[in-house]
């Protein structure tokens, strides 16, 4: 079986005297028909107390697997489009001004619902999960469940394949 070995990229920030990250700022992965991330602040550069990233979803587009992490919670601001998740056992879904609430622990997933591109805001506290994010977001081929295993077990998640695919076998979704 094949290691993944995931690098931290490290992004330098051109800061004068403002501080303002603009809609071209950032660190921008965008595959296509899949969820691209755009990385906003970094957990690390403020002290680990949280991150915050623009997930970009295609209609259709499952964002990630269903999962659960251990250190984490995370909140999902809808800024465009029709976002779903799952939450535990429930189904939700959410427009433009909804905020997702996700708590460390629970079994959850999201994917736009919607015919046209979706874009949310993701808060992470505390900060770090978003390097888990960089290092899928570099994947130049499929991992096995067993590899995406052991790839986000480090960062105290578990993901649930069987669960991702009926979700996915229902909702008609790209995975």
């Amino acid at each position: 079986m094949k290691h993944l070995i995931c690098s931290i990229v490290e992004v330098v920030w051109a800061v004068s005297n403002h501080r303002i990250v603009g809609p071209e700022d950032g660190e921008l992965y965008q595959p296509a028909a899949a969820c691209g991330d755009r990385f906003l602040i970094n957990g690390r550069d403020w002290g680990g107390g949280f991150s915050l990233v623009e997930h970009r979803l295609p209609p259709r587009v499952l964002a990630a697997p269903l999962h659960r992490h251990t250190r984490e919670d995370e909140f999902s601001f809808i800024l465009e489009g029709t976002v779903a998740a799952r939450l535990g056992d429930q189904e939700v879904v959410a427009g433009p001004g909804d905020l997702v609430i996700k708590p460390r622990g629970e079994w959850h997933t999201f994917w736009n619902a919607g015919e046209t591109a979706a874009r949310l805001l993701e808060i992470i506290s505390p900060g770090g999960l978003e390097e888990l994010f960089r290092c899928l977001d570099q994947l130049t081929e499929e991992l096995s469940p067993e590899e995406l295993e052991q790839t986000i077990a480090p960062y105290g998640c578990s993901a649930d394949m069987d669960g991702t695919m009926a979700l996915v076998e229902k909702h008609g979704l790209i995975f």
